[in-house]
């Protein structure tokens, strides 16, 4: 199932998609998207309504140099165990909703990942038993201010400026084999990551386990699962498209905030 956070004629709702191309429907989920959701009965095409981030998580916690090529691009060390920042919710945008660049910052990157979304409050969950408490998976852009990464030694003001966290375009709940998928990311149209999700150094069950033996995790919580190599700069006027295969595409406009 494709989850969406929709905006309707009506107001905003989670929506189920169904088809594809010119064809394709949102089907209204009553309440929330969590467990077996309840349809309303209503549906609209695609073409019809506007796509939000698909879900606004309590937090977001991301992984540092979780590809050995990543982390090599910029001199640095793998870490032996994750190395997690997190990043705020208000950071969250949807689709084709425009990161904006703060003024303080000189050099701002894209960072296409693989994002996990939570399905359940869980504390302590073995990696063996991690898949069952996911909801899905969506595609998610880790955008940093990478001169105040630098000059902070910390990431929280480099990575947590309001549009920071691009999600969308929907939650893939039916994602077969998430760790061996080919993630791109396109800067106007022009490839710059052309990665795998095999190539994560801690797996996503790993990243389950360890992440939820130090926070509890609560539905809709997101963790970004880190970047392959070949992340860079963005700037006024460019356009940013990550597609993760089996997921889609999640592009947004890029404008001088």
């Amino acid at each position: 199932m494709r989850l969406a956070r929709i905006a309707h004629p009506g107001g905003v709702a989670f929506a189920s998609i169904e088809g594809d191309g010119d064809d394709a429907q949102v089907l209204e989920i009553a309440e929330h998207p969590f467990g077996d959701p309840n349809f309303t009965g209503k549906r609209w095409p695609l073409a019809d309504v506007r796509l939000l981030a698909p879900i606004l998580p309590s937090k977001i916690i991301a992984v540092g140099r979780n590809y050995a090529k990543h982390a090599a691009e910029f001199g640095n060390e793998v870490p032996q165990a994750p190395m997690l920042f997190l990043k705020p919710s208000t950071s969250v945008i949807g689709p084709n909703a425009a990161i904006k660049l703060p003024p303080a910052a000189g050099r701002v990157d894209f960072e296409g990942e693989l994002a996990v979304v939570i399905g359940q409050p869980v504390k302590n969950v073995p990696a063996a038993r991690a898949a069952s408490v996911v909801l899905g998976y969506t595609v998610a852009n880790d955008v940093s201010a990478r001169d105040l990464q630098k000059a902070d030694g910390q990431w929280g003001r480099a990575k947590g400026y309001d549009t920071f966290c691009p999600l969308g375009p929907w939650i893939e709940t039916k994602l077969p084999e998430p760790g061996n998928r080919a993630l791109k990311s396109e800067v106007d149209g022009q490839l710059k990551q052309d990665g795998s999700t095999a190539d994560l150094i801690h797996k996503i069950p790993e990243l389950v386990e360890f992440v939820s033996s130090v926070m509890t995790l609560l539905p809709g919580d997101v963790i970004l699962t880190g970047t392959p190599e070949g992340v860079g700069p963005i700037t006024d006027g460019q356009q940013v498209s990550i597609t993760i295969e089996g997921i889609g595409t999640l592009t947004n406009p890029v404008v001088q905030g």
